[in-house]
């Protein structure tokens, strides 16, 4: 195999702006198919990124011997079931973030993939930022010490339409929890990356502003195991957005003040520099092409189930589930 043949189940605004066009893109892949429930709005997605076929039921396109590897972009409730399907329809998985509703989801997920000889990845794009490798390798270094202290606001002002297509993230059945399940998941795995596995966990999980099934706000403190302690604070009512990453060591700190932009911060004694690391124009390219060379040269993704699993294990915390 020297082309990775992909399909995508479901088409929504992520899969339009990142996705389609990072598949497109790689020279190692071919956008073969596109699945959606709305046959019209298959078809002409399809035409727009020059898939060869469409189909309005995912089940089909699973049966589609020209696909290799499937790319899980529907709503969370729905990642187990599509994942498991295209697994034992012997296609390779990379699946939306979070990974699925719960940890037993995700052990199934495991489950039918190594049942099945196919590979499992799952979409925490971030842990391609170079920003965050800069910080590996301060981390690593040394020279802001030994961390103690890591600190993460990220807020998304959100309040949808009763009509809004997105609604079914504010439905506990459909999207399993409010801003910590939809983007904390990202925080929590960026954390668990930088220091490893949780010792202790605690959290408020709170509906500050609105009256809705999932929460608006929450926030979780963390113990890692490697020492430092942890905050991770998000939200969907407050005005002001935010999307910083703050660490404090014994002998400097890193401040990351829009995490997507990639500027860095860092303080050591009373001097300051300044560093940037944007992230790829497309932030799912790395995840893509690196997703992609895992199957063709018979490696691990750098994002497997095991960590999906893991972030779902937090939240399951989080939520107290």
């Amino acid at each position: 195999m020297t082309v990775l043949r992909w399909g995508i189940i479901g088409a929504g605004d992520i899969v339009r702006r990142r996705v389609a066009p990072a598949i497109v893109a790689s020279p190692n892949c071919e956008l073969t198919a596109i699945s959606r429930s709305r046959a019209e709005l298959a078809e002409s997605f399809a035409a727009e990124f020059g898939a060869k076929r469409w189909y309005a039921d995912w089940r089909e396109m699973l049966a589609d011997k020209e696909i290799d590897a499937v790319y899980v972009a529907t709503p969370v409730f729905l990642h187990a079931e599509h994942a498991i399907a295209a697994a034992e329809a012997g296609k390779h998985v990379l699946c939306e973030k979070p990974m699925a509703m719960n940890t037993d989801e995700c052990d199934r997920m495991i489950e039918a993939c190594k049942s099945n000889g196919v590979k499992l990845g799952i979409a925490y794009y971030r842990r391609f930022y170079p920003v965050l490798e800069r910080v590996r390798q301060l981390i690593a270094s040394g020279e802001i010490g030994n961390p103690v202290i890591a600190q993460i606001n990220s807020f998304e002002y959100v309040d949808l339409a009763a009509d809004d297509p997105r609604g079914w993230f504010l439905e506990k059945s459909k999207s399993g929890g409010g801003p910590m399940m939809d983007f904390g998941c990202h925080r929590l795995e960026v954390l668990t990356d930088l220091f490893g596995d949780v010792r202790h966990s605690t959290s408020i999980v709170a509906n500050v502003k609105f009256d809705r099934e999932v929460e608006d706000t929450a926030a979780t403190l963390l113990q890692f195991v490697s020492g430092p302690c942890a905050s991770v604070t998000v939200t969907h009512a407050a005005r002001e957005p935010q999307d910083t990453l703050d660490i404090f060591g014994t002998k400097g700190s890193l401040h990351i003040p829009v995490l997507n932009n990639g500027d860095i911060y860092i303080k050591i004694a009373d001097t300051t520099r300044t560093e940037s690391h944007p992230p790829h124009a497309n932030v799912h390219q790395p995840l893509i092409d690196d997703f992609t060379e895992a199957i063709l040269n018979e490696r691990e993704p750098r994002i497997t189930g095991k960590t999906g699993r893991m972030i779902a294990d937090l939240i399951d915390q989080i939520y107290e589930r």
